[in-house]
């Protein structure tokens, strides 16, 4: 069985029941909205991704009822309401937690969990247990309450997806030996555990990053000094099980558009969804048991069973929609923040120019970022550009490594063959 780690001494709550350390802490949530230049915004948490239809029609209600109809998925697989009214907080978060999707008001920017998305649907097992299980641990934990709205607890169902989206807290589904294993931040060393606790040593373990993140005030496991985060590491190991070595992944590879196993995949150009786009993915799912996944690498996963002959069909349609769904579509890999109009510190409108430059799919993915923050940006290898008072900044990531950039102009034409010949 799991070990108990010592006991917890987390930052006290505010009489408002908002930790102090969320002061810096700018991350969106539904009862902490977003001052944006097209309107309030707001980001709902979805553990998993997971999503009845139900819940997803509530989703578009709120979307059209207080903001701008459209749905924005982002990196961890949750969804932004953007062009809200400011004074909408009361009424939205009535409405999703009517819907199930405001379990706690304590914890609601605390739910970030993403999850491998074709679990249990392409032979491998599934996380439906543990991602229940955890989502009910953190919104009955006290402390959890006080993570910060970046952190992030990762489940994966052993093909590594997820594993190398830089999570903080990482399980990893052994397969046949019925274990689990646990990764801390980045670190090569991992420690199994029974899976019947994996949830609850996840928990654990982000309670006891909240313990060595007191004196640095680190909202994430990456930003703690080097001496407090190998102590992390070795006093979580301590209370969880024996050391295995399993480097993270390099690179995070989403389901590929169309079929896989009797699920349905279909990738979202930019993030966005348009109010007919939803209402088609939700009234697909329920034809085919009610459940949609929304992937971090903005897509929706449709579950199965899709009869043989309604496939071909369904994915039609939803490329008739203006959906991915082919591989081949030379929007696949392509990801822009949202730039402007809608966000004030961007230099220019990414979108329209990620858009005047698509072309033949590259190998590589490619994400437009207005300024120098990159929000939203991916993981793994890719190819960044990065609008500058001087031009395009394109250069070629991979993890921590950054190739040396080159400087491009505003000219269309110039700007996607080097774009395109980037992501060769």
């Amino acid at each position: 069985m799991l070990a108990a780690m010592p006991d917890s001494a987390p930052s006290p709550l505010s009489a408002g029941g908002v930790s102090p350390r969320t002061g810096g802490d700018a991350c969106p949530g539904t009862l902490r909205l977003h001052r944006a230049d097209d309107g309030a915004l707001a980001r709902v948490r979805i553990p998993g991704g997971v999503l009845s239809a139900d819940q997803a029609d509530a989703l578009l209600t709120a979307a059209a009822r207080f903001g701008d109809g459209e749905l924005h998925l982002t990196s961890r697989g949750n969804v932004q309401l953007r062009g809200l009214g400011t004074e909408c907080g009361g009424e939205l978060a009535g409405l999703l937690t009517d819907a199930g999707l405001l379990p706690s008001a304590a914890h609601e920017r605390a739910r970030n969990i993403v999850a491998s998305p074709l679990a249990g649907l392409d032979g491998s097992g599934g996380l439906g247990v543990w991602l229940t299980e955890l989502d009910r641990l953190v919104c009955g934990s006290a402390a959890a309450a006080t993570l910060s709205g970046r952190f992030l607890f990762a489940l994966d169902d052993g093909r590594g997806d997820v594993d190398a989206l830089g999570a903080d807290v990482t399980l990893i589904a052994e397969g046949p030996s019925g274990a689990a294993l646990l990764r801390i931040g980045a670190a090569d060393e991992v420690f199994r555990v029974p899976a019947t606790d994996a949830p609850r040593a996840a928990l654990l373990a982000a309670e006891e990053f909240l313990r060595a993140a007191g004196d640095p005030g680190a909202w994430r496991v990456k930003d703690l000094p080097d001496d407090v985060r190998a102590e992390l590491v070795r006093t979580t190991g301590s209370a969880a099980g024996p050391t295995v070595h399993r480097p993270r992944p390099r690179t995070a590879t989403p389901p590929a558009p169309g079929t896989h196993g009797s699920a349905i995949t279909a990738e979202v150009p930019l993030g966005r969804l348009t109010p007919a786009q939803w209402r088609l993915l939700t009234e697909t799912a329920r034809r085919y048991g009610g459940e949609l996944r929304l992937t971090p690498w903005r897509g929706i996963v449709i579950p199965g069973p899709v009869p043989r002959p309604e496939v071909v069909e369904a994915l039609r349609t939803l490329s008739e929609s203006g959906l991915i769904t082919a591989p081949d579509s030379p929007w696949t890999g392509v990801g822009a923040c949202i730039g402007h109009p809608g966000c004030a510190k961007s230099l220019s409108d990414v979108r329209a120019e990620a858009g005047a430059a698509v072309g033949p799919p590259g190998r590589l993915p490619v994400y437009w970022s207005g300024c120098e923050r990159r929000c939203g940006h991916p993981h793994g290898e890719w190819i960044d550009v990065v609008v500058t008072p001087d031009g395009h900044r394109i250069s070629h990531v991979r993890g921590e490594r950054r190739d040396p950039p080159a400087t491009v102009g505003n000219d269309p034409a110039a700007l996607a063959a080097a774009v395109a010949a980037a992501r060769a």
